[in-house]
């Protein structure tokens, strides 16, 4: 049972209510997972760095979507899955990625099925991976300054996946629509 609170600028520590007020200005109001983040400033604070710095990667709209999506999927974040299909979908993904993330089937481009195969060898053998793995990533034409971006990313799933899954985040109604 959850003994979180999705804290509001009223409820909020002190030090949390300017991240909280640069959440409302970014996304028009303040994401549940913020909420519950701001009961420790620090973790917001470096929450809202780290997708500041991924959303600034060299990376495609497409590739940060199939970053992001395939680290929730693997998690089972009930509340990053749904979020970041609406993210997708306002940064104009293609629905066939959408799905194919979501379902887990073969993406419609090679290349972005290498991204997806890569993050997911980071994410499950804790970025020991194979050399088969990082030639593979290479040959598809991804570089070095990508696989360090991928990093960035995972670091921000992490730190969603793992508080929304004790804190047990309710999903915002903005994205109740898109909870599988």
């Amino acid at each position: 049972m959850s003994e979180f609170i999705v804290h509001t600028l009223e409820t909020a520590p002190e030090d949390s209510k300017p991240l909280l007020q640069d959440s409302i200005k970014a996304f028009g109001s303040i994401p549940n997972l913020h909420g519950v983040m701001a009961e420790a400033p620090a973790a917001l604070k470096s929450y809202q760095v780290l997708h500041e710095q991924f959303l600034n990667t060299s990376l495609t709209p497409e590739e940060k979507t199939v970053v992001w999506q395939s680290i929730n999927v693997e998690h089972g974040c009930h509340y990053c899955v749904p979020a970041h299909t609406a993210i997708a979908k306002m940064m104009k993904v293609d629905d066939a990625i959408i799905e194919a993330l979501l379902n887990q089937t073969p993406l419609p481009d090679e290349k972005l099925e290498v991204l997806r195969d890569t993050t997911l060898a980071i994410v499950r053998d804790r970025g020991v991976v194979s050399d088969d793995v990082m030639q593979r990533f290479y040959d598809a034409g991804y570089n070095r300054q990508q696989l360090l971006e991928i990093i960035v990313g995972v670091a921000q799933k992490v730190m969603s996946n793992y508080i929304n899954h004790f804190a047990e985040t309710p999903v915002d109604k903005q994205f109740q629509r898109y909870v599988r």
